[in-house]
């Protein structure tokens, strides 16, 4: 079995599939943006096919805050565009491979000559299907008119919509992180879900004060997707000065914007991965109230460092929460239970000792081996089906 993997972005689930199937010798050939530097895979030499031009020119803009040619969508430069390049540059690429895998943004062109060549196609959606992604953000827009900046997933046109339901459309395969994400696929697609794999479990360089303050932290792009208004309307419920509230991620808004909201809060930039481990393991529990997501990796880079997770259904670790052991599970939309939890485990240390060790135990049994085998025996099973099964 020959499979082509086309991802524009190198994240840790797209690196942990390439490695495997190369492993197994089933890798045919990866095209990515950029496959060299930090993005190499060694496990592939000869497999990798880079398309870095765009890319490079996409983060130099970043870098120089060139605004308009990364505009969402319409720039010239923006990750959109570097997405349907690489897609149509892979659909020329295809040569009676056994299977296409590729993600959301990334595949029409390539599923299209997938489909007249009869090559079965596998579509990851790391997130919830964009309907419901857009449904929830808009509902947000509604509730917290301020904060519609910073939901991105209102702002998509129509034509990027069309792209993306018929990529659905044309997925014999569509594997997701998250019973959550595999709720919002339409009915009628074969699904496997295969959650994400866990860090190895993190010693901390530091541990978190058992008697002074407490710090409490929330880690991701700091939007209402993330739920961040939620929690600072929490914070105000709590009202404790014996916590301290580290936030740690990307800044949408000028950081004016958040602290005229909740000017309580530490903020910590984003950092190199080991890096922002390392300040994890020096708190003592996180929380994310997201609204919609698929399954936030955080969630167990977390856990593996000792933490305890507050965290609504959501962010696609339900299966992640047991009461009382490793986390709390709340409602989306909810400050008041938000700010229980977090009473609750602040006013009780030897319970959060206790959680923090069970915490890394429950990350421990998601592996990066056992999200690689699910999605390889999904996919040889459809190989081995008739077309007219798929």
């Amino acid at each position: 079995m020959r499979i082509l993997v086309s991802s524009p972005a190198m994240n840790v689930y797209v690196r942990a599939l390439v490695t495997e199937l190369a492993r197994r010798n089933l890798l045919d050939r990866f095209h990515t943006t950029i496959g060299f530097g930090r993005r190499r895979v060694r496990s592939a030499p000869g497999r990798v096919v880079s398309h870095p031009v765009l890319e490079t020119l996409r983060i130099a803009a970043q870098r120089l805050r060139f605004g308009r040619a990364t505009r969402h969508e319409i720039g010239p430069l923006s990750f959109d565009r570097v997405a349907r390049v690489l897609d149509r540059a892979v659909s020329k690429n295809l040569h009676s491979q056994d299977a296409v895998y590729a993600y959301e943004d990334a595949a029409q062109e390539t599923f299209r000559a997938a489909k007249n060549q009869h090559i079965l196609c596998v579509y990851e959606l790391p997130i919830a299907y964009f309907e419901t992604v857009r449904r929830l953000c808009l509902e947000e827009a509604v509730r917290y008119p301020t904060w519609e900046p910073t939901l991105l997933g209102t702002r998509d046109s129509a034509a990027k919509l069309d792209r993306k339901r018929e990529e659905m459309s044309m997925a014999d395969l569509v594997v997701c992180p998250s019973q959550f994400v595999a709720d919002s696929i339409p009915k009628g697609k074969r699904i496997v879900v295969s959650p994400f794999g866990s860090p190895e479990t993190v010693q901390p360089t530091r541990q978190p004060d058992s008697k002074g303050r407490l710090r409490v932290l929330f880690a991701g792009t700091l939007s209402q997707r993330k739920g961040l208004a939620d929690l600072f309307a929490a914070i105000r419920l709590v009202d404790r000065q014996d916590i301290e509230w580290v936030l740690l991620g990307t800044a949408l808004m000028p950081l004016d914007f958040y602290r005229k909201r909740c000017p309580e809060f530490v903020y910590e930039r984003p950092r190199r991965h080991c890096e922002a481990l390392a300040l994890m393991s020096r708190c003592h529990f996180l929380v994310l109230p997201s609204i919609v997501e698929g399954r936030a990796l955080v969630l167990q880079e977390a856990m593996a460092c000792g933490l305890p997770i507050i965290a609504t259904p959501n962010t696609g670790g339900s299966d992640l929460v047991v009461p009382g052991k490793t986390g709390c599970l709340v409602p989306i939309r909810s400050p008041e239970s938000i700010a229980e939890a977090i009473l609750r485990l602040a006013d009780d240390r030897h319970l959060l000792e206790y959680m923090s060790e069970q915490a890394r135990r429950k990350a421990a049994e998601y592996t990066w081996s056992q999200y690689t085998n699910r999605i390889v025996q999904a996919i040889e099973m459809q190989v081995s089906s008739p077309p007219s099964v798929r």
